[in-house]
């Protein structure tokens, strides 16, 4: 859907060109398909002179897009330029142009992923599916997770893409709850973890170890303490500048790298590369295990066009 945002400072010359029911009537028409003057003119019932005049005043503020085609002689055929009109009842001088757009996804709600053993997906309750099969990161049941696991692989989770189609983004950041994936725990278990965002990879972070032996705030009394029971919670953000974790810079990847206004999505993927030099795997936490109650966190800072 194309959108035609008004301020101000152009809404006038537009409103004056909407206050005619007639060329309300051709707008209508050629939202259906494009016409000529001629079909246009017999549809309505209008003499030939008139309905160009109300094509022109159309044209001038760019409501139309009028092309001379090749047919009997040249015709001129007009079709409609937006599908929806939108008024902001504001001053923009007065007005930040910079706002949010702030979405949340649990930890099951991935679209992909490759899970090797050990691994294990779990509930507030139970174990979801098996432990250590790679066939239990399917069930339906994933929706519930609130701690997953393993030693390699990746998930990728898809986000909609709420960015306004008059905005653009100008810094994007990611939250989430992870470490190390060691038998049992270990706090000195270094993993490199590395993050893609819309297929781009922007960058990879170490964990240094895999955290138990005391319980985590959150952590559901049945999983026993020698196992992973908290987490670091972790932020990426790549900006103009550059992809970041925890405000330290990681790679030179800015946020025109990662093609935000061509995708309906937007995706975050988090895994173990083949090449890392620490293959430690990770656990990813639910709002319901270890210290942080939160899943994982998307927050975008917008700027108008």
């Amino acid at each position: 859907m194309k959108k035609l945002p008004l301020s101000f400072d152009n809404m006038l010359p537009i409103n004056k060109a909407l206050a005619n029911p007639t060329r309300i009537k051709i707008l209508k028409l050629l939202s259906e398909k494009p016409h000529n003057v001629n079909e246009l003119a017999e549809k309505l019932d209008l003499p030939f002179s008139t309905t160009a005049s109300h094509i022109n005043k159309l044209e001038k503020v760019n409501l139309i897009l009028t092309q001379l085609v090749p047919g009997r002689g040249t015709q001129k055929v007009s079709a409609i330029n937006y599908d929806r009109i939108q008024i902001d009842l504001y001053n923009s001088e007065e007005t930040s142009n910079e706002h949010e757009v702030i979405l949340w996804m649990g930890i099951g709600e991935y679209i992909d992923c490759h899970a090797l053993p050990p691994c294990g997906i779990v509930s507030e309750r139970d174990y979801i599916g098996n432990q250590d099969d790679p066939r239990s990161f399917y069930e339906p049941d994933r929706i519930r997770a609130q701690l997953l696991y393993f030693r390699d692989g990746y998930v990728e989770y898809r986000f909609p893409n709420r960015i306004p189609y008059d905005h653009h983004a100008k810094e994007i950041e990611f939250s989430l709850e992870l470490c190390s994936e060691a038998p049992n725990h270990k706090l000195d278990w270094p993993s490199d973890i590395t993050i893609w965002v819309n297929h781009k990879e922007t960058g990879t972070w170490t964990s240094p170890g895999d955290f138990g032996g005391e319980r985590g705030a959150l952590t559901p009394d049945w999983w026993r303490t020698n196992l992973t029971q908290y987490e670091l919670l972790k932020n990426w953000k790549v900006t103009k500048e550059g992809c970041y974790i925890d405000n330290e810079q990681i790679s030179d990847v800015t946020i025109n790298d990662l093609q935000l206004d061509n995708l309906p999505y937007i995706s975050f993927r988090l895994g173990i590369k083949e090449e890392a030099a620490n293959k430690g795997g990770l656990n990813i936490f639910g709002p319901k295990f270890g210290n942080h109650e939160q899943g994982i966190g998307l927050k975008i800072k917008l700027e108008n066009d």
